[in-house]
């Protein structure tokens, strides 16, 4: 069974930074890219970044690329979300999904983040 484990979230003050992990365990299939999503208070889920298989990454119209960085272990099997100057509309709760190369999707419980001005 696939999951997907989040972790490095908590309360922080506006200009700090954290580093969000997404650990997967129990994948044995083909090729996958990680995503991260986002759920803001009163907001719907929206799109934060993705890489890919080859390290190819894009970022969500939400969010300034240049706070937000998406990387990858794959030894490890963990996908990583930094967050640079952390502003107060960053709080949400952050997701992160695993896509196979045949577009099946696993989900993460999700991650507080509170940003604090």
């Amino acid at each position: 069974q696939v999951h997907l484990v989040e972790s490095g979230g908590g309360s922080v003050e506006a200009g700090g930074s954290l580093r969000l992990s997404c650990k997967v365990s129990g994948y044995t299939g083909c090729d996958y890219d990680m995503s991260w999503t986002r759920e803001r208070p009163g907001n719907g889920r929206e799109f934060v970044a993705r890489i890919n298989s080859d390290g190819t990454s894009t970022y969500g119209d939400a969010v300034e690329a240049r706070r937000f960085t998406i990387s990858r272990d794959n030894a490890k099997g963990t996908s990583f979300l930094n967050i640079d100057s952390l502003e107060p509309g960053d709080t949400a709760r952050y997701y992160c999904q695993l896509i196979t190369c045949t577009y099946q999707i696993y989900y993460g419980q999700g991650i507080q983040v509170t940003v604090s001005s």
